[in-house]
């Protein structure tokens, strides 16, 4: 596909997704749906679900499979980790950051596969554009950064209560026990505020950046003369591996950090 394209058209054909306008006409882009990025994240996270619930089934204590001491090495890291990262107590902390561990990670090893690969064999069905990396995506980032955030919110609530918040958002940083406390009351609340909106969008754009110039790197190499693709290629991807892993790792532990935040009195 590369020689039939100049470099950057080259780019731009595989950077741009496989999308539809839900409202034909509008002209706007609020309406478009990227359907590459919904259809890969979805098939990985069902795939995800079906690959746990057959090694729970199969699961035995006298004879573990491969598959079972897998799973299991994977949710004791998780745990300790989120025995580190969050010291309150919840039933939903241990299999969200489970999910968002290795959902991320799955998301994320789209981009070790050859970058003309799929777009290659869609292209026999009429489908010309498709981004495989649902996190080089920022709709699929923001998207889940807002699911964290919704729950932060839910966690202040339920963990500090409508007065317990409304104080600590009036009260910190500044002036609480302090006769200053009415006078402070704005900038509190902008500090707060603040704080809050940073956490979704570390979140989202941090992933998002990293895999999009993982991406970027990839077609880059993939310019290059055949007889060079295959060398740097490897070795980027070897590196990338840590990268991928590295960025699940994160978006699950800031989603510790960020709820233990919000179950804790400051």
């Amino acid at each position: 596909m590369s020689e039939l394209l100049t470099s950057s058209e080259y780019l731009h054909h595989h950077l741009q997704h496989w999308a539809v306008n839900v409202l034909p006409g509008s002209g706007s882009q609020f309406w478009v749906l990227n359907l590459d990025t919904l259809v890969v994240s979805f098939l990985l996270g069902f795939g995800l679900l079906f690959f746990l619930r057959r090694t729970a089934v199969a699961m035995t204590i006298d004879s573990p499979s491969k598959n079972q001491l897998f799973v299991e090495m994977v949710i004791d890291f998780v745990s300790a980790t989120v025995k580190d990262g969050y010291h309150g107590k919840s039933a939903l902390i241990a299999p969200l950051s489970l999910t968002i561990f290795a959902w991320v990670f799955l998301m994320n090893f789209m981009d070790l596969i050859p970058v003309d690969l799929i777009p290659r064999l869609l292209s026999f069905v009429g489908i010309h554009h498709f981004k495989a990396v649902p996190t080089a995506d920022p709709n699929a980032t923001f998207g889940m950064s807002f699911g964290v955030f919704l729950l932060i919110i839910f966690y202040n609530f339920k963990m500090k209560g409508g007065l317990g918040l409304g104080k600590e958002v009036l009260t910190t940083p500044f002036g609480k026990g302090s006769s200053m406390v009415w006078v402070l009351f704005p900038l509190n609340i902008g500090f707060h505020l603040m704080e809050e909106v940073v956490k979704p969008m570390s979140l989202s754009l941090r992933l998002f950046g990293n895999l999009f110039a993982g991406e970027l790197i990839f077609l880059l190499i993939a310019l290059l003369p055949w007889w060079i693709q295959w060398s740097l290629g490897g070795l980027w991807a070897i590196f990338h591996i840590l990268v991928i892993t590295i960025q699940a790792y994160i978006f699950m532990m800031l989603t510790i950090i960020y709820l233990s935040m919000a179950s804790e009195a400051h």
